[in-house]
């Protein structure tokens, strides 16, 4: 999805990812041997020296091999708070998307709306110029018209607040036009227990809790210190008399080794230990939310989808039939014109609040979706096309 490719926050995001990797690259390495040297002049007891040396220190613990492998899980931790947020971000535009085309579908059904009433109001206006019914109701029909062409502008500044919105999630520019086409999925009500442990936070979690382990035995191999070792070699000159120079010299090794008495690294291994516990909580924690909030969104998409299917199925083909009805009795004189707008607005308000329920759905199966990790293909094809900026 082109949210996935272009939106800023995931590239800035994927940056982390190349900070961890970085500090992989770096971590499980010995440190930098230290080179020394030492000069002391002759004195008559002394003779002049110059003493070189190298020392190194090495772990006598799994250190060395703890830091790389947490270096590691650090970066996949790293790559899964990047899909985490691609998770987020994907339902959140596919949440804009469907709003979108729900508000084209609510503007054609208000211009289809605004066509009848028109037609309606000409028709009402024929007939009082001869004087067949009132002038009032031509009035009424006109008003009647206006109104729901102003709500047909209202949609189309909702729609543009909405589009203004997802346009940056897509990396487009303000002034460029973007068009959705395609159709929504059909309502399918998925069944209970659909896996989850594979959305990006829940693996998170888990490797959260294998870096937090893999950091409290690092915090157990941090009690010894490093033992150091080295080589040392000496050339000496000594003056026995103004013509007689003598040259010595030696050379040897060193080691040393720290003794734990007073620190053995106890408050970060309790530290750790702590930390580790907490990671568990956690990711129990965050298993109960996802269960719940996959529950709930499936609880709201069969809600939704039995409305919409109840109102398309059942409701409207009676108000319409009503409707339809109306309007010859009104044509025959036989009704007023304040039945025939309330049964339109009826008939309105019911067509409207199916193609609400399954907007609703819809935003239900995407927020499904994402709580169970899995991201289906987009409601709409985004397209974007050039324009001039006004």
């Amino acid at each position: 999805m082109k949210v996935r490719t272009s939106h800023p926050t995931l590239k800035a995001a994927r940056l982390a990812v190349e900070e961890a990797r970085g500090r992989q690259l770096g971590s499980g390495r010995l440190a930098n041997p230290t080179f020394g040297y030492g000069f002391q002049n002759q004195s008559k007891v002394s003779p002049q020296t110059g003493v070189f040396s190298i020392d190194q220190a090495f772990p006598i613990t799994r250190r060395l091999s703890l830091e790389k492998k947490l270096s590691s899980q650090m970066v996949g931790a790293a790559e899964l708070e990047v899909r985490d947020a691609e998770r987020r971000l994907i339902a959140e535009a596919q949440s804009l998307a469907v709003q979108l085309m729900s508000l084209t579908q609510q503007r054609a059904l208000r211009k289809q709306q605004t066509a009848l009433a028109s037609k309606l109001s000409e028709f009402v206006r024929g007939r009082a110029k001869v004087g067949e019914i009132s002038a009032l109701d031509a009035a009424q029909a006109q008003v009647d018209a206006q109104r729901l062409l102003l709500e047909t502008r209202k949609l189309e500044t909702t729609s543009i607040s909405l589009m203004g919105q997802l346009k940056p999630m897509l990396g487009l520019p303000p002034e460029e036009a973007l068009n959705l086409s395609g159709d929504l999925p059909s309502m399918v009500v998925p069944g209970m227990g659909a896996g989850w442990m594979q959305r990006a936070d829940y693996q998170l979690a888990q490797t959260k809790i294998a870096a937090a382990m893999t950091d409290q035995q690092l915090a157990r191999a941090r009690r010894l210190p490093d033992v150091k070792a080295g080589l040392f070699a000496s050339r000496e000159m000594q003056d026995v008399t103004p013509t007689n120079r003598q040259y010595t010299g030696y050379y040897g090794f060193s080691f040393s080794i720290p003794l734990p008495f007073w620190n053995r690294n106890q408050g970060e291994i309790a530290e750790k230990a702590a930390s580790a516990e907490r990671a568990l909580l956690e990711r129990e924690a965050l298993g109960r939310q996802i269960i719940s909030e996959a529950e709930t969104a499936r609880l709201e998409m069969q809600a939704n989808a039995d409305l919409a299917h109840e109102t398309r199925d059942k409701l409207l083909p009676l108000v319409i039939e009503q409707t339809d009805k109306l309007e010859k009795a009104y044509e025959q004189g036989q009704t007023n014109l304040l039945t025939i707008l309330r049964a339109r607005e009826q008939r309105l308000q019911l067509e409207a609040a199916a193609l609400d329920a399954v907007r609703d759905f819809h935003l239900a199966r995407i927020r499904y979706e994402a709580a169970t990790g899995k991201h289906a293909p987009a409601a709409a094809t985004p397209s974007s096309s050039a324009t001039a900026r006004q």
